[in-house]
């Protein structure tokens, strides 16, 4: 009797789990997203990264106010660590994420990828927004593919003070995100067949566009957290 039904997919391979101390792995306030100044107010942000905007080794990213309205915020990058691990089509990213309702926080974790030999940008610049959560939509995560011009906005995806365990597959044909194990977006757009591109993870700070609220004149700290990040193929 001839078994009709297809074979098991293969199962897939850690090929990337470096926790944020790894310095071989992770470049600290670093990402050709961001001007050299390590300053970005044209995406709406007060955020001012470096050489110390590091997390936690228990994967707390932070930002703290400075001078000049401006908040040193954490953010780390894949892109010019000497690993320089870049994610390709097909590839399944993980991670468990802890929000909070802080006015004027923005966690995110999204990719950015690199020029194509003849210096021009990707389309999108490579960029997938995993997801990015603002507290006045505390229950919301705004989910985004920027390659191929698709995203969605989830309800009642999460819970703030919460940990949930977020999951995103870079297909060629369709970017999938699910959230607790549930399927919440499949763009049916996806990244294409040459899509590459670095991981990015770090927390900014709105300065009131785009609908979000600016953090409060008594705010001087927020933070969010992001463990077991892993990357399977």
């Amino acid at each position: 009797m001839i078994d009709s039904q297809d074979p098991p997919a293969p199962a897939r391979e850690v090929v990337f789990d470096a926790p944020f101390s790894d310095r071989t792995a992770w470049a600290v306030g670093r990402t050709s997203a961001y001007p050299a100044d390590g300053r970005n107010p044209g995406d709406n942000k007060l955020d001012l990264i470096g050489p110390r905007s590091a997390p936690t080794a228990a994967g707390v990213f932070g930002a703290r106010r400075a001078t000049g309205g401006l908040w040193r915020t954490d953010l780390v990058s894949t892109e010019y660590a000497p690993g320089g691990f870049e994610l390709l089509p097909g590839d399944e990213l993980s991670a468990t994420c802890t929000v909070h309702e802080t006015p004027g926080a923005w966690p995110a974790i999204w990719t950015w990828g690199r020029d194509d030999p003849g210096g021009r940008p990707q389309p999108g610049h490579g960029e997938i927004d995993l997801f990015e959560y603002h507290a006045g939509n505390p229950r919301v995560l705004e989910l985004s593919n920027h390659v191929r011009g698709a995203g969605r906005v989830v309800q009642d995806a999460i819970t703030p003070g919460t940990p949930f365990e977020l999951r995103v597959v870079f297909g060629t044909g369709s970017v999938e995100w699910s959230v607790d194990g549930t399927p919440v977006f499949q763009d049916r757009q996806g990244v294409g067949p040459r899509w590459r591109a670095w991981i990015v993870v770090n927390i900014s700070v709105s300065a009131g566009g785009y609908g979000h609220d600016a953090p409060g004149p008594g705010a001087h700290e927020m933070h969010w957290s992001c463990t077991g990040l892993a990357v399977r193929r």
